[in-house]
């Protein structure tokens, strides 16, 4: 199966470079699949989970917060405000932000306030559901 060059970057860290061969991502009109040779495409990306394939078939899965994606005929570049592995979720603090995120949603607040809140919630139970998937499904 061919591959393609894979970047998923953030501002505080490359999160994976390396090759791919296939690639679903999380965008704001729903889930697109990317393999090697796709059409040229830059597009928004949603908190989501984004799952890769390796060459050698190991399937991989992060936790990603808004960004951008570029793809072009042998490149892929995810730039988002965070990625994470299963393993750096720290369950726990997910658990405590979503708890605060949701308090602060019953709060009658200002439109900015309630859709911080609301992102804060949406990006905890993310990070939470990419825990539990991953902890389900050791091969992912």
């Amino acid at each position: 199966m061919m591959s393609f060059r894979l970047e998923i970057l953030t501002p505080v860290r490359p999160f994976y470079e390396g090759e791919c061969v296939s690639l679903v991502i999380p965008t704001t009109d729903g889930m697109l699949g990317i393999q090697a040779g796709r059409a040229p495409l830059t597009a928004a990306i949603r908190d989501g989970q984004v799952v890769f394939t390796a060459p050698d078939g190991e399937v991989r899965v992060c936790a990603v917060a808004r960004g951008m994606v570029s793809v072009s005929s042998a490149r892929t570049c995810i730039l988002c405000e965070s990625a994470l592995a299963p393993d750096e979720i720290d369950e726990a603090a997910e658990r405590a932000a979503l708890e605060a995120a949701e308090a602060e949603l019953r709060k009658k607040k200002s439109y900015e306030e309630y859709a911080v809140s609301e992102l804060t919630l949406a990006r905890a139970l993310n990070r939470l559901k990419v825990k539990h998937d991953s902890a389900m499904h050791p091969n992912l």
